[in-house]
């Protein structure tokens, strides 16, 4: 039977996407949607994308886009980025790519380029990296990249009482719009929490993996999960983004 099983942030900790999927016993007929930030902080970004772009060819698989998936593609473009990306993991990026061949690099390019900001099944369920603003829906909304930066969408049901009702005329419009929404981007370790996090009709499924956190892997139906070790464990003699004072996913 098809499952449908939502992924977290990755940040180049392949090793650690490995053992989740197969802890989660990842077979054919399951749907794959990958929550994005699959760049950006332990030495296998590179190895990730190859990982996914072959996942992608014998799997049902969603990719959609991160905020360091979208910096990443902007590099490969041959933008220059501010130090605060270098500091912020994409220097470990920079040297997983530097043995990179001209022609690798624009395959993976494309493959950055056919990532999607969203995606809504056939349940009425959302997915997307970060959130959305607009309170008519995603289809409305005009600056893309709030699918990938914007942070309200998670804080503003975070501070919602757990018991507020819908019909309440309080009750923010944006969330009346889906069953449910899955994201990422904020690390559900800020909240002192270590598993996928449950905030009204909206789960975060970033549990840290940049960090000192582990990649999680959530069924929608049944909200069963699968985690891995923490990614730092399975890289013991790398930082990660865990030198960075301000932790900004």
């Amino acid at each position: 039977m098809e499952r449908t099983l939502v992924i977290g942030d990755i940040h180049g900790g392949l090793r650690a996407l490995e053992q989740v999927l197969e802890l989660a016993n990842v077979t054919r007929e399951d749907h794959l949607i990958f929550l994005g930030d699959y760049v950006d902080g332990w030495s296998d970004s590179a190895a990730t994308i190859d990982f996914l772009m072959t996942l992608s060819e014998v799997q049902k698989c969603t990719i959609i886009r991160g905020n360091h998936d979208d910096l990443v593609c902007q590099w490969l473009r041959g933008k220059t980025l501010s130090s605060k990306w270098i500091q912020h993991g994409g220097q470990t990026t920079i040297d997983a790519y530097a043995q990179r061949s001209v022609a690798q690099k624009e395959m993976h390019l494309s493959f950055y380029e056919a990532m999607v900001d969203y995606f809504i099944d056939d349940q009425n369920r959302m997915f997307c990296h970060a959130g959305f603003q607009n309170m008519n829906g995603p289809s409305y909304e005009w600056h893309s990249t709030a699918f990938y930066w914007d942070r309200t969408l998670w804080e503003m049901v975070c501070a919602m009482r757990e018991d507020m009702a819908t019909n309440d005329p309080l009750y923010p419009k944006r969330l009346k719009l889906f069953k449910e929404i899955y994201i990422g981007h904020t690390p559900v370790t800020r909240l002192g929490k270590t598993t996928p996090l449950q905030k009204i009709n909206v789960w975060n499924i970033d549990t840290g993996a940049a960090f000192k956190g582990c990649i999680s892997v959530m069924d929608v139906d049944t909200k069963e999960f699968w985690q891995s070790d923490p990614v730092w464990q399975l890289y013991p003699n790398e930082v990660g983004r865990n030198q960075v004072s301000f932790l900004q996913s």
